[in-house]
């Protein structure tokens, strides 16, 4: 367990990096998500990026005591041309040092406050603490697309 709630999104971000590293065998099939969504792997780091942006900004605004940005992102509705691309090798290690970046800067965020300003409540939205472990929902797009690591052939 962890004291920093911002290391929480550095861990979810590990988490993705588990399976993104198997996307290169995708067939360049989209998948369907329960919801009936539309996911690729270039979709779902897409979709992780942004996530995580759209609260570094929530979390800066917060900070700053300035009224958020409104959220107009099409989100996952959106498949976009690009997200219909092959996946390659490079790829994944792009998106690696993309994410991990991304995961590391909230946790040096919130290393710089004082812990204090973790739980403060700023209603109407979440404490920092909470959007932190909302998150760790950001895997959830990589489960989407989830291992596709081959097995091994006897």
């Amino acid at each position: 367990m962890t004291e920093n709630p911002g290391e929480l999104v550095e861990q979810a971000v590990e988490r993705s990096l588990l399976l993104i590293e198997t996307w290169p065998a995708w067939d360049g099939q989209p998948l369907t998500s329960d919801d009936g969504r539309i996911y690729t792997p270039h979709k779902a780091v897409r979709r992780i990026a942004d996530h995580i942006i759209d609260h570094l900004a929530e979390v800066e605004a917060l900070l700053a005591g300035v009224p958020t940005q409104p959220d107009e992102w099409h989100a996952s509705a959106l498949t976009a041309p690009a997200d219909l691309a092959p996946f390659t090798v490079d790829d994944a290690k792009e998106a690696e040092q993309r994410l991990r970046r991304l995961g590391r800067t909230f946790a040096l965020r919130y290393a710089a406050v004082d812990p204090a300003e973790w739980d403060k409540d700023r209603s109407p939205n979440w404490t920092l603490r909470q959007i932190a472990e909302h998150l760790t929902e950001s895997e959830w797009y990589a489960d989407q697309v989830g291992s596709l690591r081959r097995a091994e052939q006897p």
